[in-house]
């Protein structure tokens, strides 16, 4: 194999990397069209069978070539209009021409001096992503994450050293202190872990409830600040929600950023998928209230067609993000500092980061926020479109009515009480069979009926007909379920 012993940087890197791409284009062009849809068919044993098949015989020069097929064929496609389970996006090509650039040259930015050019370019994309959201971008501070679980985390591990006192962070929570964590029940699951990670404990996470359509209800919240004060408890942060993960909801942020102000808690909003929202001036207003968060979670590998990972973290005020600052002498020497070589060491829970700025930068350069405002509001569309498909079929039952570009409803069985088992199934029998991969989730509450299936739209190429396909191999999948469970 040409170049595999090479070294992909220096001025001969090109050349050593331009013969073991075409080896992997030809690769991944050789897996889809063995693959032929969204998701390889056959049962886990199978996949992991030929996986391990594959492995053995993989050796030498062609290997390369032969595995790049093995994990394009294996692989659950976002491309493929039938593959729209997860806030698992198809990247733009651009952008992952932009991340082979980073992935060639390997800088970290732990250090001026390993990234001098991506760590000015990371410092004026967040200052550009900050005025988006809304911030000034003279004083928000922030940095690119491995996305939502880790800035949730950054967003409340600030939060409680601003509202708890460095001491905490030092030391441990104090005897008698009680901190509460308020979000919404459909709020992200790293909430909990990241109050276990902070030593608060999962416990110091109070649910609020929610509406019908996942948002969190406003008085609700109200009534738990209320509690926590007959408990004697310190509301730390609210964590409004825009976007959940299962229907796209977007809590009332106004009106949580009120009640975060008057009862001094710090207010975190999580847009991993809604920030997307932001580009389209159509959906922007939705987001309405999140330049008076504290803290914000943006993921632009959900809707901003990037590559994984490229999440980022902002804080309104800079001096909010002192409890992060690190001085190592090997890496950021406080001299360095002061001849004006800067850090952003104390930006990051990580050491080594790679440049994920870059690839987003690049997009933006390219395409413009113009042009990715237009890609949002075409799958906004096409999930209007498929909610309007799914109440055309009487198999089929809406939930509500989409909101950013998830689309949750279930098939109605014949017998309501197998509706949960038939519904979970038919999508166990369409990844079986490779027809198409769709997502699964369950409505708050307990008992029967409530597991429902998603549609999460994030191919912004995806036609009306492709939907139609979608939602008709649903059907077919739901009435042969249907038809073993009366069998059996």
């Amino acid at each position: 194999m040409t170049g595999a012993v090479e070294l992909s940087g220096g001025t001969a890197g090109p050349d050593a990397l331009r013969p073991l791409i075409a080896e992997v284009l030809a690769g991944l062009a050789a897996g889809a069209a063995r693959r032929a849809g969204p998701i390889a068919p056959g049962e886990p044993d199978e996949i992991a069978a030929a996986v391990r098949g594959a492995l053995a015989e993989a050796r030498g020069p062609s290997a390369l070539g032969r595995l790049a097929e093995l994990l394009a064929y294996g692989a659950a496609d976002p491309a493929d209009p039938h593959c729209a389970a997860h806030l698992h996006c198809p990247p733009l090509a651009v952008a992952v021409a932009a991340d082979l650039a980073v992935s060639a040259l390997n800088p970290s930015q732990d250090s001026w001096d390993q990234a001098p050019a991506a760590t000015v370019l990371e410092r004026e994309l967040l200052a550009e992503l900050a005025e988006t959201v809304g911030f000034d971008p003279d004083r928000a501070a922030g940095v690119l994450t491995s996305g939502g679980t880790e800035s949730n985390l950054m967003g409340l591990m600030l939060a409680r050293d601003q509202r708890l006192g460095r001491e905490v962070e030092l030391n441990g929570l104090p005897s008698g202190v009680r901190p509460r964590i308020l979000a919404s029940e459909a709020a992200h699951f790293s909430v909990q872990r990241a109050a276990a990670l902070l030593g608060l404990g999962e416990r110091a996470v109070r649910a609020v409830r929610v509406d019908r359509h996942l948002r969190m209800e406003p008085d609700a919240l109200a009534e738990a600040f209320a509690e926590a004060g007959w408990e004697g408890a310190t509301p730390v942060a609210v964590v409004a929600t825009a976007g959940t993960t299962d229907t796209g909801a977007i809590d009332p942020l106004p009106a949580v950023a009120d009640l975060a102000a008057r009862h001094g808690a710090w207010l975190h909003v999580d847009a991993a998928y809604g920030g997307g929202a932001l580009f389209s001036e159509r959906l922007a207003p939705l987001l309405t209230g999140i330049e008076r968060a504290d803290s914000v979670s943006l993921d632009w590998h959900k809707l901003g067609w990037q590559p994984a990972a490229a999440g980022v973290f902002l804080v309104r005020e800079d001096h909010t993000y002192a409890s992060l600052a690190r001085r190592a002498v090997y890496l950021n020497p406080a001299d360095d500092e002061q001849a004006g070589y800067p850090s952003l060491l104390g930006r990051s829970l990580r050491t080594t980061r790679r440049p994920d700025a870059f690839k987003l930068a690049a997009t933006l350069r390219v395409l413009g926020r113009d042009g990715l405002g237009e890609l949002v509001d075409r799958c906004h569309h096409s999930a209007l479109r498929a909610a309007e498909l799914v109440r055309e079929k009487p198999e089929l039952e809406l939930h509500c009515d989409p909101v950013l570009t998830t689309v949750v409803f279930r098939y109605r069985s014949a017998d309501p009480a197998r509706a949960d088992h038939v519904n979970a199934e038919l999508r166990r029998l369409l990844l079986r069979t490779g027809r198409a991969v769709v997502g699964r989730t369950e409505l708050p509450g307990h008992g029967p009926g409530r597991v429902r299936l998603k549609l999460t739209l994030l191919n912004p190429h995806t036609t009306e007909a492709q939907l139609a396909a979608l939602l008709r191999a649903v059907v077919e999948a739901g009435r042969a379920t249907e038809g073993r469970t009366a069998e059996g």
